[in-house]
């Protein structure tokens, strides 16, 4: 029984203390808002690891109808999501503190940074299709706000662009899940949840919904258009849990419905996996190259990210289990990494107001240890052993190599050899201007540093998990390819 209830306060916990916050803000200051929020990013940390360690766990919160149950279910693959999203929100909540000192009513950012905390935390205990679709909108609705933070007139059409996309994914979804209702039993998270009388034709089609519906979220073409808009004009810590988490409900989105609830098998060799193959190929090449193009940093980070999510969804599309072990991997490595360098932007823009790329010539002499903090992020995003970012693409050309999958076995690792060499060709040479700027050099922003500690510490963990999490890969190597053969075999 406590682990039953346990899961549901790890859901409601961060919901509640964010309502408080909006309804007592008024009567506190802005040193007791960040405390508060601290605690309740350490107490929903300890929640959360107690919770995964207790052992699998079911519960039906409550029944709307026979057919419309919330289930929360904590198994290995919600282990996996809620612990990355707890400790990105620790590190980048932390983060955001100096960031937003100044800015207009942060508590408004801080209120529905712990909202979607608990909602996130829902998405990754879902136990079927339609709890997972009921927390998917909410977390749409609780990190909107994030966008239009700044109320200028780009940040509020850009939120009404992100709305916009996230709305006609869910819809996609929505049709999805009513077409699969009468072909299964329950839409529950068992690894197929068909019946013997299912319409293989309806099937396909909620199949393909669900690709293009999750694959809003996760930056997919032609979905896409809402992370170079959002970004730009979101503040960095918003920027940086938009690309390092909330991407990735939209692939575990995937994740839950192609593996948990229609089957691997079932969808192995259809036209729906060569639509998702070319799909997610064309993103990771088209991302690539309109980020090596791009000359506003936090853009450029953005169709990084459009590219590089897009490798996880390679990795599903495989339907293998080595594909969705390389495909996990690289979801929390991405993170990870994505995190690092959307911090670095943000830790740049604050201390000298510098938006460019062609505006961090020389900077790494003045922040050194923001420098090298990039630096390192990139060098694993590009697939540079032993770092992390080169042991799920490993896995990933691995896995594509030795599945049955034709013709993209081959062109899967060639196109994301490709993105790799694309990926040094926009991040590394900001390490190189930066640290060597060139005789003819003039220092542009002679008033630049380091930022503040509380600043710092969150980039340096990011940056230092870039590279030991790819040294120390193997324990969550073994988990991940053991939770693929227990759902497939």
């Amino acid at each position: 029984m406590e682990k039953e209830i346990l899961m549901q306060i790890q859901v409601l916990f961060p919901v509640v203390a964010g309502c408080l916050l909006f309804i007592f803000s008024r009567r506190e200051n802005k040193k007791v808002q960040t405390k508060y929020v601290t605690a309740v990013l350490l107490a929903e940390t300890v929640l959360v690891a107690v919770s995964m360690f207790m052992g699998k766990t079911t519960v039906e919160s409550f029944c709307l109808t026979p057919e419309i149950r919330l289930i929360l279910c904590n198994d290995g693959l919600s282990a996996i999501f809620c612990i990355l999203v707890t400790l990105v929100w620790l590190f980048v909540g932390i983060y955001s503190f100096c960031y937003l000192k100044g800015t207009r009513k942060p508590v408004m950012f801080y209120g529905f940074y712990l909202i979607a905390l608990g909602v996130l935390q829902g998405i990754g205990l879902a136990g079927n299709l339609v709890s997972f679709y009921l927390f998917y909108e909410w977390m749409t609705l609780m990190t909107v706000p994030f966008v239009f933070y700044t109320r200028t007139k780009e940040s509020v059409r850009a939120a009404r662009k992100y709305l916009f996309y996230s709305v006609t994914g869910a819809t996609l979804v929505l049709a999805a899940i009513f077409l699969l209702a009468g072909n299964t039993d329950g839409l529950r998270f068992t690894g197929s949840a068909l019946n013997e009388a299912a319409n293989r034709t309806e099937v396909l089609v909620a199949a393909a919904l669900l690709i293009l519906g999750f694959g809003t979220k996760a930056g997919m073409f032609p979905m896409h258009g809402w992370l170079p808009t959002a970004h730009p004009v979101a503040p960095a810590p918003a920027s940086a849990v938009l690309s390092g988490v909330i991407t990735k409900a939209g692939v575990l989105g995937l994740i839950r419905s192609l593996y948990y609830v229609i089957g691997a098998d079932y969808l192995s060799g259809t036209p729906i996996q060569i639509m998702f193959f070319g799909l997610s190929l064309l993103t990771v090449f088209m991302g690539s190259m309109l980020a090596y193009k791009e000359k506003i940093l936090k853009k450029r980070l953005a169709y990084s990210t459009v590219s590089q999510v897009s490798y996880i969804l390679f990795g599903l599309a495989l339907f293998t289990p080595a594909g969705l072990a390389a495909a996990l991997l690289h979801m929390v490595f991405h993170s990870v990494i994505k995190n690092a360098l959307f911090l670095f932007a943000g830790t740049v823009i604050h201390e000298t107001g510098e938006e460019r790329v062609d505006g961090l010539r020389g900077l790494g002499k003045e922040m050194p240890v923001t420098f090298w903090c990039f630096t390192f992020a990139a060098l694993s995003l590009v697939g540079i052993p032993p770092m992390a970012g080169f042991v799920s693409k490993w896995y990933l050309a691995k896995g594509a190599l030795s599945a049955s999958a034709g013709v993209f076995s081959y062109l899967g690792p060639a196109v994301l050899l490709l993105s790799a060499l694309l990926t040094a060709g926009y991040l590394l040479p900001i390490t190189a201007d930066g640290f060597f700027p060139g005789r003819d050099y003039v220092m542009a922003t002679p008033e630049a540093r380091e930022g503040n500690v509380s600043m710092m510490v969150p980039l340096i963990v990011f940056a230092a998990a870039s590279v030991l999490l790819g040294v120390f890969s193997a324990p969550l190597y073994r988990f991940v390819t053991e939770l693929g053969l227990n759902l497939m075999f």
